[in-house]
């Protein structure tokens, strides 16, 4: 559309810019005047034309063709002005800024461009979507500009400074258009889902700060859970099959929480220690201030470390496991030990156990400081296991008793029930038979 609004300008496959204006037709006697296209003129081109787009001052039309340019035209001789070229794939939008400084172009290749008109120079390529860049337009009266592709976003951008500002989603398949209402607090976008989306300008401040972290993070979750690294190194994955579970922002935020949780335990115990040896210098000193959140909780250092561990989903238990350094597991072998010593939690003591023996074997072989809490480990492993497989085979044969003792109940009860319905016909026959006699 020209900046007069008296006209516009298409492109086609034909290799041709025709140019058109409105025209008010007279009707016949009766009839109102309707309005109508006049063809003005054609420029020819050397390729086939994806899109056009004038100027904002109307001094200025863009075309880009399928060889992946840009030629730019004055629009009143038609004559060559520059020609913009760098894109690997063909342009698919561009669009001009208001003062008529930028011009921006969104390209198959999945990249952005902004350039200057009264040179042509690129003054920066941003990949902006992760598929091609259907449609890129400028916010009226600024230099920031929306752009939406084929990835279903719709992405918001300085082109001063050449950053990217927010991502908006919702559209569930690709997004084709995208328009900017002429005060710039409504864009509306239509995609292949069948839906308009309208979005609207909000008055909460928004920190790009906050919005780059949260991109990091998500990039993060997504890399990890791309990998394909194997779950427990050192074992043959070609006869085994690998865990259920996979890395996750919350197994990594659960391993997190466990070396908070150990290092409140480092503190306490380094507190302890540090008591003791002033009650031998002293007996009147007085006991350390124990952690915030222990005295919170009233709980001790190890059974906090517990705790935590007890709230870690058991799909994402091996690992969060997996992720903790090597002096951490030091740490929770040691109170993997006394917690069996004093059995608590023996199953997920005993998971924790083989899983951490199995993955870190060979670091825990050739540690001289694990050897004593090994052995210890192996020892009270062994002595818990079997207290609990008696436990339970206990509690089998007891219910296979009381089961036994059911289903001798139930036959003895259904017999005497049979029993008496049979008698209760008898006394019916006999009855029916004396009054039959009578």
């Amino acid at each position: 559309m020209r900046h007069d609004t008296r006209g516009f300008a298409t492109g086609s496959a034909d290799k041709l810019v025709k140019f058109w204006e409105f025209v008010l037709v007279e009707g016949n006697v009766g009839e109102k005047s309707r309005i109508g296209v006049k063809h003005v003129k054609s420029l020819q081109m050397t390729e086939d034309v994806l899109s056009v787009c004038y100027s904002k001052n109307g001094k200025l039309l863009a075309a880009s063709l399928l060889d992946c340019t840009v030629k730019v035209f004055f629009t009143d001789t038609l004559k060559f002005y520059i020609s913009l070229y760098g894109h690997k794939l063909p342009v698919t939008s561009m669009d001009i800024s208001t003062d008529s400084t930028l011009i921006v172009t969104g390209s198959a290749d999945k990249n952005i461009k902004i350039w200057g008109l009264d040179f042509g120079d690129c003054h920066k390529s941003i990949f902006a979507h992760d598929e091609a860049v259907m449609k890129v337009a400028f916010v009226p009266k600024t230099h920031q500009f929306f752009s939406v592709g084929k990835d279903r976003k719709l992405k918001h951008w300085d082109a001063d400074n050449f950053e990217h500002i927010q991502t908006l989603e919702g559209h569930h398949k690709e997004v084709w258009c995208v328009d900017i209402s002429r005060s710039g607090d409504f864009v509306a976008t239509s995609s292949h889902d069948k839906s308009i989306r309208v979005w609207e300008r909000t008055d909460e401040p928004l920190v790009l700060e906050d919005e780059r972290e949260t991109a990091r993070e998500l990039q993060y979750e997504q890399s990890l859970v791309a990998s394909q690294e194997t779950t427990i190194p050192g074992e043959n994955a070609e006869n085994e099959a690998e865990s259920a579970g996979k890395k996750s922002m919350e197994t990594v935020r659960a391993a997190e929480r466990i070396m908070e949780a150990i290092e409140v335990y480092r503190q306490e115990k380094a507190k302890q220690e540090d008591f003791e040896e002033a009650q031998k210098a002293d007996k009147t000193a007085p006991p350390p201030d124990r952690h915030i959140i222990l005295s919170t909780l009233n709980i001790s250092a190890s059974d906090y470390v517990l705790d935590v561990i007890k709230k870690v989903r058991p799909s994402e238990l091996e690992e969060s496991l997996l992720v903790l350094p090597f002096h951490y597991i030091c740490d929770i072998l040691i109170l993997l030990n006394e917690w069996l010593l004093h059995k608590k939690s023996v199953e997920l003591c005993c998971k924790c156990t083989f899983f951490l023996l199995r993955v870190h074997h060979n670091q825990i072989v050739a540690n001289k400081v694990l050897v004593n809490v090994i052995e210890s480990l192996n020892k009270t492993t062994r002595e818990v296991v079997k207290e609990v497989k008696d436990v339970i085979g206990f509690n089998l044969a007891a219910l296979k008793f009381l089961q036994l003792d059911q289903q001798d109940t139930s036959e003895s009860f259904f017999k005497d029930f049979t029993g008496k319905v049979k008698d209760v016909k008898r006394k019916k026959r006999a009855v029916l038979k004396t009054v039959a006699s009578v």
